[in-house]
């Protein structure tokens, strides 16, 4: 988790890059940009609302051979190094934008390059780099009085709503690569940005693997759980699922199986699913793992716990009392009608 709530810009960099298929130059500025005390909110919440609004999917710098030779690590390494270099590597890192910039739908745009303390992430108080782009203009109109008359002007400029590009680099868990966050909202090359200029892979940490390990529970209740019985036992099977997630602090998959799958054929076909399909989800070795909690929340919140019938009417299940579901549900065949049915016990019906 971070918390970008008092993030300091303590520098910030103005550059821009062109596309080099179309022999458009690159501009690095000479001295770091000094941003006027009614600027810096602005460029706060331009910068960092993005960051704040995404799920929190960590990166980190990735080397076939060794870290020492990536670029961007070493860029990263040698900021936090010695702070006050954070100009001169900006232009570094500018230049290394720019030799990427060979597709012909890259587009020109402004590079940022900040230095910025007082955040934290995982609980801890870090410093982080932010390098971000932005490359879609947008039209606006100005106005001036011209003796008795206001001219309309028409103008051009960056939309502060929309961030195209950027990276938070933090000063954590440099011995894996630093974790690093990243968004791409104009993505017109998948791989310039993400592998081209950053050349990340994805932070394998507790976080990533609670939740491709419950992405791939979730698939499997889909895809073996509902065809092999019905929507009540998909859903109920999930809850199973999330809550054992949910009490536990480590992962094992043999304890998993024990507590949420009491069905034999489906413990088999769960075990086929995962050989076959584990590599989708980068699980094929995973059968213990420290759980994220905050992951597990927000896997929660997708879960769908409604059963839609086809005569309109739907059913909720609750996942806070999931017995309920086991004690007060039946589902059956009416042979009269030649239709399924669900039977629901209650004692008398809630105020809402």
């Amino acid at each position: 988790m971070i918390n970008l709530f008092n993030t300091h810009i303590e520098s910030l960099s103005v550059h821009r890059v062109g596309n080099k298929s179309r022999n458009e130059a690159i501009f690095l500025s000479e001295q770091t940009y000094k941003p006027t005390d009614e600027i810096v909110p602005l460029l706060k919440e331009y910068f960092f609302k993005p960051f704040r609004d995404k799920e929190e999917n960590y990166f980190q710098f990735a080397h076939d051979v060794h870290l020492d030779y990536h670029d961007m690590y070493n860029f990263a390494t040698e900021i936090f190094t010695d702070p006050s270099k954070v100009h001169e590597v900006s232009k570094k890192i500018t230049k290394h934008l720019f030799e990427q910039s060979n597709h012909p739908h890259i587009k020109n745009g402004e590079v940022y390059v900040g230095y910025l303390t007082h955040l934290t992430i995982d609980n801890n108080p870090v410093d982080a780099i932010g390098i971000f782009k932005s490359e879609i203009k947008t039209d606006f109109l100005q106005f001036d009085e011209n003796g008795a008359n206001i001219e309309i002007l028409l103008q051009q400029g960056i939309n502060l709503n929309k961030l195209d590009k950027g990276c938070l680099i933090f000063n954590h868990k440099k011995e894996d690569g630093y974790k690093i966050l990243t968004i791409d909202h104009n993505r017109y090359d998948a791989r310039y940005w993400l592998e081209h200029f950053l050349s990340v892979d994805a932070f394998q940490d507790e976080n990533f693997m609670t939740k491709k390990y419950m992405k791939f529970v979730q698939d499997f209740a889909k895809d073996v759980v509902l065809p092999a019985e019905d929507k009540k036992e998909e859903v109920m099977f999930m809850n199973r699922a999330v809550n054992h997630f949910a009490k536990n602090d480590t992962f094992e998959e043999t304890a998993f199986l024990n507590d949420v799958i009491d069905n034999p054929d489906i413990a088999s076909e769960f075990k086929n699913y995962k050989v076959e399909k584990a590599p989708k989800y980068s699980i094929e070795d995973v059968t213990t793992f420290p759980i994220a909690n905050a992951a597990v929340t927000d896997a929660r919140k997708k879960i769908k716990n409604v059963i839609n019938l086809d005569t309109n009417i739907q059913i909720k299940l609750d996942f806070i009392n999931p017995e309920s579901a086991e004690k007060f549900v039946e589902k059956g065949w009416d042979e009269e009608k030649q239709m399924y049915y669900y039977l629901v016990y209650f004692n008398k019906e809630q105020k809402s």
